[in-house]
């Protein structure tokens, strides 16, 4: 699509990332800034899962009960034996310092996500079925990132993939060294954040496009400058001080989800004016 439409992008931040993804966009459809009718949705990792719950069909406003009341909320595993996030951050910084090619540094971490001890494989795929309130692909154009383990290669999910939505949400959402590759026609995948956090180039060709980007990543000016090149607008909305704060230091912590919800809440209403303007 080339000078027309509007793209919604998810980015990456844990169960964090999912509650405080959810409270910004209802803040901002509550004030008249609904932008889940974009012409494309593209989600990667915790991102993934709020496309998905976007393109349910579900009310905003449900979607966000079920992200701050703990009575609705669904059951998350807590990561046991594998790394955690401190140690998946160390690992990456000590693999991008020794490679400075990035399809290299992917297929690092897919090879350590591959040899990692963590959870049992469908034991996770049941925590991402639960967290879809649909588990069929819409009919709109909803699109999910994950990156082959073995090969480094992006891999970009959607309905005409022959992929049933629950593995490519899961597939997105494999954290590296933390949950397991996900198997898919026997290929294993790892979490689309280990592309990118946002993966924002996918929106390349559209005239407007909207980042709701729950951690900070350091390719975002390479890649707005992509879409800006090719003729979109871009604004990006990050987590503020009050969100940072309800996330603490680890975003995969479940305990996380009712705070982090009310301040993405309040956050979406504040921005609510400007996104209206620029999305309208």
């Amino acid at each position: 699509m080339s000078g027309n439409g509007r793209a919604l992008v998810l980015g990456g931040g844990g169960v964090a990332g999912i509650s405080w993804l959810t409270g910004v966009l209802a803040g901002l459809a509550a004030e008249g800034a609904d932008v889940t009718g974009a012409d494309v949705l593209i989600g990667t990792s915790a991102g993934s899962a709020v496309a998905a719950q976007v393109g349910s069909g579900l009310p905003l406003g449900e979607l966000f009960e079920r992200q701050a009341d703990p009575a609705l909320q669904n059951r998350e595993l807590v990561p046991s034996g594998s790394a955690t996030v401190a140690e998946l951050a160390e690992t990456w910084m000590r693999v991008a310092e020794e490679n400075d090619d990035p399809a290299a540094i992917r297929r690092a971490m897919g090879a350590r996500a591959l040899a990692a001890d963590t959870v049992d494989e469908a034991a996770r795929r049941a925590v991402i079925e639960a967290r879809l309130p649909v588990r069929e692909w819409p009919s709109r154009d909803l699109r999910v990132t994950a990156v082959n383990a073995l090969t480094g290669d992006l891999r970009v999910f959607d309905r005409d993939s022959g992929v049933p939505l629950v593995d490519a949400v899961a597939a997105s959402c494999a954290v590296p060294l933390i949950w397991p590759p996900v198997t898919i026609g026997g290929v294993r995948y790892v979490d689309g954040g280990v592309a990118s956090l946002n993966n924002l180039t996918l929106a390349v060709g559209y005239e407007r496009v909207l980042l709701i980007a729950p951690m900070d990543d350091p390719s975002l000016p390479r890649e707005v400058a992509a879409v800006e090149e090719a003729g979109g607008r871009v604004e990006v909305i990050g987590p503020d001080e009050a969100a940072r704060r309800a996330a603490g230091a680890d975003p995969l912590d479940p305990s996380t989800r009712t705070p982090v919800a009310h301040a993405g809440l309040a956050q979406g209403k504040a921005a609510a004016a400007g996104i209206a303007s620029f999305w309208a």
